[in-house]
């Protein structure tokens, strides 16, 4: 008897005959004898419906009010599930994040899990009951409610997937998996079978919006099996699988663009130890995340330019941050440049394949797209684009690349690099 924790979006249960349609498959995975926890995220638009309703009575858009505010919308579906699985003829209860005992740190808006207790769900799993869990959502060790910031649900299903020792999470969406790129992009997209966790986390972090960077990881480290599947259909959907599990792959899984990236330039600026320090303390400082990072040679005057880039949403407190460090270095400057887009390529293969590196490059010249910024780890290159060529360039690399033809060849070993 198998224990499955099953996650469902907003999409999923954006209705309530999607509530319906969702109870009956839950009840149908439970009548084969598995132990059913279910984690639901609000129904779509509910959170961005909260955010502007808290915005019309205050100024703020975060703190421990909002977070209260926000996490009513998981209370709803949470409590919605479970009376329509009781009405279907199974037993069930609903738990909050507080309630399940999802412990977290004190940062509203992204609070971090500590611990969770298992002894209410394994005891109402134990009487026969189907668990419907809120996800998105905990409580500080005071009793403050919290939030886990967008894509929580997700941490909340892989959190208590691990504290509970399930057999797999299984990831309900209103897609059938894992694709090769976006079928709105690349009609030929095809869907993966089975990807591994290290090329799963490359892509959440690059851009993907499948599955949060922070419960791949978590599953990662723990050694849980993930499951990617539509609401919609009963396909098997995306394994999700340690690296050695894969019997063959091509040196690039899939292609991820991130959109709306801007380019933060700042010019000469002394080349000293420590001035990269101050630089990036006071970017810090502004709170942005940053992604990319570029140095220039230093000149003969001693002086060197370094670029970063961010995601839009940053682009005031970048501007901001960039004027307020060349103030302090005479002779400086800085630019800015938006309109550009991350476009990656992800493959554990890589590790494996030489030239792909060129390939890509190549194949983005012959199109005319300029590359302002590269980044690379051993699974992944990165390059930032003007968002005009994003799609252009998507479906050349997809085309380059053949991600549109099932792989026929084993592993094999060959020269390294990229």
């Amino acid at each position: 008897m198998a224990l499955i924790i099953q996650k469902y979006g907003g999409t999923s249960v954006g209705g309530i005959e999607r509530i319906r349609s969702v109870a009956r498959r839950v009840i149908a995975s439970a009548s084969k004898g598995d132990r059913v926890v279910v984690v639901v995220s609000a129904m779509a638009g509910e959170t961005n419906r909260l955010i502007e309703l808290g915005k019309t009575v205050s100024s703020r858009s975060e703190g421990r009010e909002f977070d209260v505010l926000l996490a009513s919308g998981e209370q709803v579906t949470t409590a919605l599930l479970a009376l329509a699985i009781e009405d279907a003829g199974r037993k069930a209860v609903s738990f909050l994040g507080h309630q399940v005992q999802i412990t977290t740190s004190g940062a509203f808006s992204k609070a971090r899990i500590e611990s969770v207790n298992t002894d209410r769900t394994l005891a109402a799993l134990k009487e026969g009951y189907i668990v419907v869990v809120a996800g998105f959502q905990g409580a500080t060790r005071e009793g403050s409610i919290t939030t886990l910031g967008r894509g929580g649900s997700d941490i909340t299903a892989v959190a208590l997937g691990v504290a509970l020792k399930a057999d797999r999470v299984e990831f309900y969406k209103d897609v059938d998996g894992i694709f090769t790129a976006d079928p709105s992009v690349c009609p030929d997209a095809r869907m993966l079978p089975r990807v591994a966790y290290e090329e799963m986390l490359e892509m959440s972090y690059l851009g993907a919006k499948v599955l949060h960077p922070r419960c791949v990881e978590m599953a990662r480290r723990n050694g849980l099996p993930l499951v990617v599947r539509s609401s919609l259909n009963f396909n098997p959907g995306t394994q999700v699988v340690p690296e050695e599990e894969l019997m063959e792959y091509a040196a690039v899984s899939g292609i991820v663009c991130d959109k709306n990236q801007v380019k933060v330039s700042l010019n000469g600026i002394p080349d000293r130890p420590g001035i990269l320090a101050g630089v990036f303390t006071s970017v810090a400082e502004a709170e942005i995340n940053i992604d990319m990072i570029v140095e220039d040679t230093a000149s003969a005057d001693g002086r060197t330019a370094v670029s970063f880039t961010c995601g839009s949403a940053d682009l005031a407190a970048a501007e901001k941050a960039a004027k307020k460090i060349t103030s302090a270095y005479p002779g400086s400057s800085f630019a800015v440049r938006s309109g550009l887009n991350k476009l990656s390529i992800v493959g554990a293969g890589m590790r494996l394949h030489s030239g792909v590196a060129a390939k890509m490059f190549t194949a983005l010249a012959k199109e005319g797209v300029s590359v302002y910024m590269v980044n690379t780890s051993d699974i992944k290159v990165s390059c930032l684009i003007e968002a005009k060529y994003s799609e252009l360039a998507v479906r050349t690399l997809h085309e380059v690349f053949e991600l549109g033809k099932a792989p026929s060849g084993r592993r094999r070993a060959a020269s390294r690099g990229k």
